[in-house]
């Protein structure tokens, strides 16, 4: 199943400054683990804003859950999802 993403984060301001630099470090590595195993095909940043659009492909919305509570800035983050389905009209889906 894939999985429109919106990730927003917002930390603390007051937030010391090396347990956010551990955080953000964290967050990478998770991310890129999550690339490489094929649960993040794509992710974009938003333009001028401390935020991710990513497309998730796992078989669940549990699974999906798991991941995305897996992030190290979970606890920083709101998160939307938008399940998605093929469009019809999509050429790349055409035989």
């Amino acid at each position: 199943m894939l999985f429109h993403v919106r990730m927003d984060v917002s930390l603390p301001h007051d937030l010391d400054h090396n347990r956010r630099a551990e955080l953000t470090a964290a967050e990478q590595e998770r991310t890129v683990e999550l690339q490489k195993l094929g649960v993040l095909p794509c992710l974009w940043r938003v333009v001028g804003q401390y935020g991710d659009i990513g497309i998730f492909d796992v078989p669940s919305n549990d699974e999906l859950h798991a991941f995305l509570s897996s992030l190290p800035l979970w606890e920083f983050m709101r998160v939307e999802v938008t399940p998605l389905a093929q469009h019809p009209s999509d050429l790349a889906a055409q035989p």
